[in-house]
């Protein structure tokens, strides 16, 4: 069986970070900008929260998802190889 290992850098994290302070400071500057009431402004800033957050928990699901698969995969794969050990060391008897 083979390990997973992960194949993100520290740059991709990095840029990502940074891109996500771009998108933060630019709907803030948009909202505060914005010509509408302060009710207005406070549902859109509502808005755009809960779009971060669910988007983190969608991915989150996601990847857990993934992550539960590969080691039910490990788990089927382990015991697919102890019945052929198991199997083959009744033939050779």
């Amino acid at each position: 069986m083979t390990t997973y290992t992960p194949k993100v850098s520290k740059a991709w994290n990095n840029f990502t970070y940074f891109m996500f302070a771009i998108a933060v400071l630019m709907m803030a500057g948009g909202i505060w900008s914005l010509d509408a009431s302060f009710t207005a402004k406070g549902y859109y800033s509502m808005a755009a929260l809960m779009l971060v957050y669910t988007t983190a928990a969608i991915t989150k699901a996601l990847r857990d998802k993934e992550e539960g698969d590969r080691l039910y995969n490990k788990i089927e794969d382990a015991r697919t190889e102890r019945l052929l050990a198991e199997v083959s060391g009744k033939d050779s008897n």
